[in-house]
């Protein structure tokens, strides 16, 4: 089932509503989620919809450059990130602890190991 959840950054400079079903998040070791603690849902990028102005957040890129983490300039989180699946979709990773009312701990989690990459 689809449902519409909202989010945002700690001081709500970043807010969003994705729509999608959650059934499992990423846990990510590469050198950057690993700092930052993101728990990642990949929805396609449409169904990623910002209800602040884009320019409200700030954009990392490292590495080789395909992947845009979106951050809070503000309060410094980071809520979700931009970049395309092997198969050419834009997709965005949204950082499942930025979103409202749901329960972490009922939310299987895949292990991944981007530090291979």
């Amino acid at each position: 089932m689809t449902t519409t959840y909202t989010g945002s950054c700690h001081c709500g400079n970043i807010a969003f509503e994705v729509e999608g079903t959650i059934d499992s998040g990423l846990a990510c070791n590469c050198s950057i989620c690993s700092r930052r603690a993101s728990l990642l849902w990949f929805v396609p990028r449409a169904s990623l919809k910002l209800k602040t102005p884009d320019a409200a957040a700030g954009t990392y890129l490292f590495n080789k450059h395909v992947i845009k983490h979106r951050f809070c300039a503000i309060c410094g989180i980071h809520a979700f990130g931009e970049g395309t699946d092997p198969k050419g979709n834009a997709v965005a990773a949204v950082n499942l602890r930025c979103i409202e009312n749901i329960d972490l701990a009922a939310i299987p989690v895949q292990q991944f190991d981007g530090k291979a990459l």
